[in-house]
Parts: structure tokens; C-alpha cells; sequence
């Protein structure tokens, strides 16, 4: 009978000082669950055989479409942490015993990658959203939050905390902090203050070996720099973040003015690519486009005197009026833009702070950035531009302003100086409708191709939180993903910063342990 060596056993159980049972007849997949089950209470793991696991894994799941291949191909279990060890054991095991991990905080992921796999891969996902505390510090005008916030519990928490102060972030209330960070943070104060990754002071942080990093100084510059707009699921878990919080005004004003083709929405839509970008900084207004038609929307950080002296002389194609305005508390606003007049009928936390919304409809999102305003003949196709029997929309972000004046590598975002807009593209549709199940409709990828020539080009950007598989997928060989199946997307996102992004991934996670179909890709040294 041999007899066991002492050393292979303390090898077998210990791995960065931290307890792993030996199995040696188990799956890995038992191992790493068993490893779990030391380390984090049960119930804060499900499988697929509790009655709890099928509807959390659907509950923060916003797109239709990926409802049948979540529970197709279910994670091996959800994790729903409560303090940062949770966090440390389910990195740790899974490295240990090879299970991927998936990090959700909002759901909002446009691709569905931050709960779901494409590839045949065992994985567990780690749901933050019992991380979502948020302490405001109102004399220092900053905030810790939690990734598993939303952005409208953090709007709720600082406006009650510390009115006076405000944060620039996204329009959808139930968008989880640590997607929207970890991308960017696109919103209607960027032209004033940046994106939200723009402000983000400092961060804790689980890395690619389960260690906890609290600060700056222990995460080091660089991976600081990555995780400011690099997006998630590349560099490690994200806790826990600190942002400086902005000034507005006691009131500030919303406006909605639609205008039909026959009221001259393509003069309107044409002229404000010019001037939406020049605009004062605190003014920003938006367009929708749909139905052949056009929705201007505002934010501007004063009262609607001053807006409607503004418009009336720098856009009076537009016709704003004071009946057009609406003037509301900053936290009414963020509260008005997406929930509208429900706001006069229940109390804004019961708005901003539910976390549950219905499951919506099929979409598919697609996005492009513009440098060099369309002609009015270019704005007449898109206007007329057959939709069939799904419904799509063009939403129009207007830059300038703030972030202008960012250098290109001061974070990962990359589209700053000389961008006039950014466009997403929306696609609605039902399972009974155009496209089928899970087949997307013509409408946006024949819009999309048509606007090639208009859009930026050599690479034709994107925005990373307006995630696209349809602009390539890695490709792993010997257990990493190749850094040039990474740059086919990863230049389109981050444009010169996808290398410095890829060395910082080297540096942090060279065994490319945090992967999914677009995560960043580490640039080995036989690469350079």
C-alpha cells in the first residue's frame, strides 16, 4: 500500500492559503461546488435542482431573446454574495477546480453574457445584487456604491443624502452600476461633468487570484485605468466603487418636442447634428427617431426661461417653447425620463428603487459614432427606411461639451474629441412576429449596413455597453483567447487602447481565467 507523500496533500488541499477539499473521484464540477459549500453559506448558492434557481436566473434577464438559451445551457449554480469573501471563495475555487465565473449586477448586458454562455463551458455566475449598499459622504461630494446597485437606487441615495449633488449616469433605472462603470457610463450630464467612469476616485476590487484589492494603491494604475471603461468580465469582480458627485441646480428642466416628416423632422434632425454638439455644456438634447418621426428630449441644468432664450436663438427650427418645459428636482428628472408621468402617481423610491420589471420584448441593439453630420438626403432614407412588422428606433447621444476636452487614453473610452453623436440602434420584436424566435429581424442589420459609409470608419466604432457579438468573437487556442480574435471587436470599442488594454490583461490575468465571447484578451509577450 503506498503511503501518501504530506507535500502532494498539502498541495491538493491549499491553494493561495485557502482551504479546497480533495475528491479525487469527483467532477470538477462537484469539486468546486463542495468548495463553495465551506466557504459560503448554502444559501446564497443555488443549483439547478432548487425551485429558487430557474426564477433568480431569469429575474434581472431585461431581453426576451435570451430567456431559452439562459435555462437551455444554465450556469452550474448562482452565487448570490453578501461580503467580499463570498466573492474571494467563488474566484478561488473556480480556478482551482475550472469553473469560469459570470458576473451579473444589472442584467442589463445587451448580449445576455453576464449570465449565459454561447460555448459548452461549465460556468457559475455571481449575481452582486445583495452587494448594493451606497454611503454618501455629502461634505466630501462622494459616494461608495456597490456594483450590485442600480443607478437609480444610487440617483435615490445621493439626492436624499446630499441635495445639491448629483451623479452623470445612464436613463434606464434598473442598469446595475458595475456593467455601467466598468463600460463607461454614457448619460445626459456627460457633456457637463463625463461619463461616470470619467468620475470614479477609487475601487475595491477580487482579482484573477481571489485577492482583495481595497484601493488604488493595492490595484495598481493600471488596472485603475482598465477597469474605467474596459468593460466587465475581463480584469476581475468589481465590489465596490467610490465617485465623486456633481453640483445641479435645485430645478432643472426636461422638454419633449415631436415633430413629424411633414413638420420638417429631417430639417430638424439634419440641423441638430451641428448644433447639439456646440451647445453650452449643461444644455444636452437627445433625439429619438421613429415612425418617421422625432422626439427631442432635454436635460439642461437651469430653468426654462433660459433654455427656450437658448434654443430660440442658437436651434428655432426646433420651436421650444415655455409649454414645451417642464421644470422638476434633478432626482425627478432622472425619474421622469424613464418612467414619465407615473412619477405624479407613486412615490419615486417605489419607482427608482424596485429592481423588478417585466420582461420586455426581443431586442437587439447595434451602435456607431459620428464625426461628419449626414446630409439631408441621407436623413430622408433613414426616415423612410422599411421597418416590416418589427419596431426599431434610432436614439441620438449628443458629445461635445466635457467630453471633448478628455484625452482619448485618459480611461478606455476612446470616442472624445470630434465626435458630434453617438447612435444606438434598437430592435423590437415578439416571438410570434418578424424573425421568428430568436432570429433577428432585417430592419436593424439593413439600416446598420446602409450607414456604413456615413459613420466612423478604419474601425467603424462602437460603444462597449452597447455590446454586439455581431462584431466578432474571441477565439481561444491553448486555453487562451487569441489577442487577434480580440482585436477584430476590441479596436471597434476601444480603438488605440485595445493593446494597452490587452498588456494590463497579460499583467493581471495572463491565464485568461476571467473570458466570455468579448472579454479582453491578454497580449503575450510572443505577441508584442
Amino acid at each position: 500500500m503506498a503511503v501518501s507523500n504530506p507535500i502532494a496533500l498539502l498541495l491538493t488541499v491549499c491553494f493561495l492559503g485557502f482551504y479546497v477539499p480533495a475528491m479525487s473521484l469527483a467532477s470538477s464540477s462537484d469539486k468546486f461546488l463542495l468548495c463553495l459549500s465551506i466557504h459560503v453559506p448554502s444559501q446564497l448558492v443555488l443549483t439547478p435542482t432548487s425551485p429558487s434557481f430557474k426564477p433568480l436566473l431569469v429575474s434581472s434577464i431585461r431581453n426576451a431573446k435570451f430567456v431559452a438559451p439562459a435555462t437551455a445551457r444554465p450556469p452550474l449554480c448562482i452565487l448570490t454574495p453578501t461580503k467580499a469573501s463570498h466573492v474571494q471563495a467563488a474566484v478561488r475555487c473556480g480556478r482551482y477546480h475550472g469553473v469560469r465565473l459570470r458576473v451579473r449586477s444589472g442584467g442589463h448586458d445587451n448580449e445576455g453574457l453576464s449570465y449565459r454562455s454561447q460555448r459548452p463551458e461549465v460556468f457559475a455566475v455571481v449575481d452582486l445584487a445583495k452587494l448594493d449598499a451606497v454611503r454618501v459622504d455629502p461634505r466630501g461630494a462622494t459616494a461608495w456604491v456597490d456594483s450590485g446597485a442600480t443607478i437609480g437606487e444610487l440617483y435615490y441615495a445621493v439626492a436624499k443624502a446630499a441635495p445639491g449633488l448629483g451623479f452623470p449616469a445612464g436613463v434606464c433605472p434598473t442598469i446595475g452600476v458595475g456593467g455601467h462603470f466598468s463600460g463607461g457610463g454614457v448619460g445626459l450630464m456627460m457633456r457637463k461633468y463625463g461619463l461616470s467612469a470619467d468620475n470614479i476616485l477609487d475601487a475595491t476590487i477580487v482579482d484573477a487570484d481571489g485577492k482583495l484589492l481595497q484601493g488604488k494603491e493595492a490595484i495598481g494604475d493600471d488596472l485603475f485605468w482598465a477597469i474605467r471603461g474596459g468593460g466587465g468580465g475581463s480584469f476581475g469582480i468589481v465590489l465596490s466603487w467610490k465617485v465623486r458627485l456633481v453640483p445641479v441646480p435645485p430645478k432643472v428642466t426636461y422638454f419633449s418636442v415631436t415633430k413629424t416628416m411633414n413638420q420638417g423632422a429631417v430639417d430638424a434632425v439634419t440641423k441638430w447634428q451641428k448644433v447639439a454638439p456646440a451647445l453650452p455644456d449643461d444644455l444636452s438634447v437627445r433625439v429619438v427617431v421613429q415612425k418617421r418621426q422625432a422626439n427631442f428630449q432635454s436635460m439642461y441644468l437651469g430653468n426654462c426661461s433660459a433654455v427656450v432664450r437658448t434654443l430660440h436663438r442658437r436651434f428655432p427650427e426646433l420651436g421650444v417653447t415655455r409649454a414645451d418645459c417642464r421644470e422638476m428636482s434633478w432626482l425627478q428628472y432622472v425619474a421622469y425620463l424613464y418612467f414619465g408621468d407615473a412619477i405624479n402617481s407613486a412615490p419615486l423610491e417605489v419607482l427608482l428603487l424596485n429592481r423588478t420589471m417585466p420582461l420586455g420584448p426581443f431586442v437587439k441593439n447595434k451602435s456607431d459614432y459620428v464625426r461628419k453630420s449626414f446630409t439631408k438626403k441621407t436623413w430622408q432614407k433613414i426616415f423612410t427606411w422599411p421597418s416590416g412588422a418589427a419596431e426599431g428606433e434610432l436614439i441620438l447621444e449628443p458629445h461635445g461639451g466635457r467630453m471633448s476636452t478628455i484625452a482619448d487614453a485618459d480611461t478606455p473610452y476612446p470616442h472624445r474629441s470630434g465626435v458630434l453623436y453617438n447612435i444606438q440602434y434598437v430592435q423590437l420584436w415578439n416571438s410570434n412576429g418578424a424573425g421568428g424566435n430568436n432570429s433577428t429581424p432585417n430592419w436593424i442589420n439593413g439600416l446598420y449596413d446602409f450607414m456604413a459609409p456615413f459613420v466612423t470608419k478604419n474601425p467603424r466604432a462602437a460603444y462597449a455597453n452597447y455590446k454586439d457579438l455581431d462584431l466578432g468573437v474571441n477565439k481561444v487556442v491553448g486555453g487562451v483567447t487569441t489577442y487577434e480574435s480580440g482585436k477584430v471587436w476590441g479596436e471597434r470599442y476601444f480603438g488605440g487602447n485595445f493593446r494597452r488594454l490587452a498588456m494590463i490583461k497579460r499583467k493581471v490575468d495572463g491565464h485568461d481565467y476571467f473570458r466570455n465571447e468579448q472579454s479582453v484578451p491578454p497580449l503575450l509577450l510572443i505577441r508584442q
